[in-house]
């Protein structure tokens, strides 16, 4: 077996986590940037093993990025909006293709493929309003299977986390 088919049946299989995989999880989604040092000392464990342990979470696809969360609106991304999107046509191959459009749009942040009226329910941030309405009628409204859309605009984020908790 290959090496890069070795990683992705690890990333499909779902790993046994013990207690202190998982307060490892945990302090790494409070802090990114926290050493293995100092998530020894918290959980009580000799770093050779808390390393050991996260190079393993990683291998096997449990952790699958580290990431620095900004403040949109100070990095003049403070316009959100979530778009329900449904294509007009449904086969495998459209939607490969509106996956990959929508994969090269960098104003989309997070994408979802939902159940229900649409087919997709798309975040998307900008700086304001003007650049949202250019976004949605040249590039959004542009795309080859484009169905509906309907945009809500997110007036206050009342809570928002990345964070898992057990």
């Amino acid at each position: 077996m290959k090496k890069n088919e070795q990683k992705e049946e690890s990333a499909m299989t779902i790993p046994n986590l013990d207690k202190n995989d998982l307060a490892i999880l945990r302090l790494l989604q409070q802090n990114a940037r926290i050493t293995v040092k100092e998530i020894s000392e918290k959980i009580h464990l000799s770093t050779t093993p808390v390393h050991e342990r996260i190079k393993r979470l990683e291998q096997s696809g449990v952790i699958k990025q580290y990431a620095t969360l900004l403040d949109h609106a100070k990095v003049r991304k403070g316009l959100m909006v979530i778009c329900y999107v449904s294509l007009k046509e449904h086969s495998k191959n459209a939607g490969v293709k509106f996956i990959k459009t929508i994969n090269e749009l960098n104003e989309v942040v997070e994408c979802y493929n939902i159940s229900g009226e649409f087919d997709f329910m798309l975040k998307v941030v900008e700086e304001n309003m003007d650049s949202y309405y250019d976004f949605h009628v040249n590039r959004l409204s542009q795309i080859e299977n484009m169905g509906n859309v309907q945009s809500v605009f997110v007036m206050g984020i009342i809570k928002q986390t990345h964070q898992l908790v057990w």
